[in-house]
């Protein structure tokens, strides 16, 4: 079928409210012209009407990248990012279409949820959590996510991918070997990572998901290497995140940092407890302001200069103890490394080799 008449018949099948429909004509559509803007601001609409916002914004980031200048893009963007929660990237998306066409009151409406809703978000109050151990989570099952939050058992993706998290950022790796950098496309918003991958004669990879925490874009970044694809995600906030995606059905778990005056405590049945940070800090300060004759003091004052010194002055110590059989302890490694240290006894006595 010609692509004229997919779209003709998919926006027929929207207009009378056949959503799935549109979708699947749309995406023919664009199988056969990849690089039209247009298609994919369409299958936006369709699947916002489908509650599908993830894939609405990716659809809609797709049509920007192929035509900045495609105003009905920014438009769904914003859209779908209201419904996602996504308040500031919402503005962001619909302020950059209201400068295209300036005389559209529907960008100026939006904008203005977009301010009311951000200023409810900033008074809110974060939710109270048990502290909870940070963690990482080594191994990500594919799991797809429907627009309500749920989790469903998804196909097998052409490419596995994992994550585990830091105190302040989120690591996800996407196992593609031999991609090329220009093939890749990742775009961050406030709470979406969306993964684009090109493949030759095949269809594109997607990772689309609305994350489980907030990131920054601004400080987010991926780099594409020979076996793999890394993405790290800068959290926006202290949280805990049990998963890659969203669900409403998890608790949310905020990780509180110990700060400079919170000290780990041991378990103890005492009712007193012990500060061990101080004692471990008196026993160091006696050790060190011990005082030892003969011998003993000797050996203490050569420990001493050992652990304080460079590496060249270590390479030197050892060497020259080694070579000499314990009678020479040299400092200088531009001395002694040059040539082999001999032997040399104290007055009085007499060297044997055995």
């Amino acid at each position: 079928m010609a692509t004229a008449d997919l779209v003709s018949k998919a926006k027929e099948a929207f207009i009378d409210d056949h959503f799935e429909l549109a979708v699947d004509l749309y995406t023919q559509a664009i199988a056969l012209v990849p690089d039209n803007s247009e298609l994919f601001a369409d299958r936006a609409q369709a699947n916002i009407k489908l509650k599908n916002f993830t894939e609405a914004v990716a659809d809609a980031n797709k049509a920007i990248e192929l035509d900045p200048s495609n105003a009905k893009a920014y438009l769904r963007k914003g859209m779908a990012c209201i419904k996602l929660e996504e308040y500031q990237t919402a503005k962001t998306a619909l302020e950059n279409g209201a400068s295209l066409v300036p005389g559209d009151s529907r960008f100026h409406k939006l904008i203005e949820e977009c301010n009311e809703l951000i200023a409810e978000e900033n008074l809110e109050l974060p939710k109270q959590a048990p502290p909870q151990v940070e963690t990482p989570n080594n191994l990500h099952l594919d799991v797809g996510l429907t627009s309500q939050g749920t989790s469903e058992v998804a196909p097998k993706a052409k490419y596995r991918h994992e994550f585990y998290q830091k105190s302040e950022e989120v690591v996800v790796t996407v196992f593609a070997k031999g991609i090329p950098a220009s093939n890749v496309h990742v775009d961050f918003g406030e709470q979406i990572l969306s993964v684009t991958i090109d493949v030759l004669d095949e269809d594109p990879y997607h990772l689309q998901t609305r994350l489980f925490g907030k990131i920054i874009p601004e400080k987010s970044k991926f780099i594409v290497m020979s076996t793999k694809i890394e993405i790290r995600l800068h959290k926006a906030d202290n949280l805990h995140w049990t998963s890659l995606e969203y669900s409403k059905d998890v608790l949310v778990r905020r990780t509180n940092a110990l700060t400079a005056t919170q000290k780990l405590a041991y378990p103890s049945s005492k009712s007193k407890t012990a500060d061990w940070d101080k004692l471990e800090a008196q026993v160091k300060k006696e050790e060190k302001e011990e005082k030892l004759d003969g011998d003993a003091g000797l050996n203490k004052f050569f420990q001493q200069i050992f652990k304080d010194a460079d590496e060249d002055t270590r390479r030197a110590m050892n060497k020259s103890f080694v070579e000499s059989n314990g009678t020479v302890l040299s400092t200088n490694w531009k001395e002694v490394g040059a040539k082999k240290v001999e032997s040399t006894p104290p007055d009085g006595m007499e060297l044997k080799k055995w």
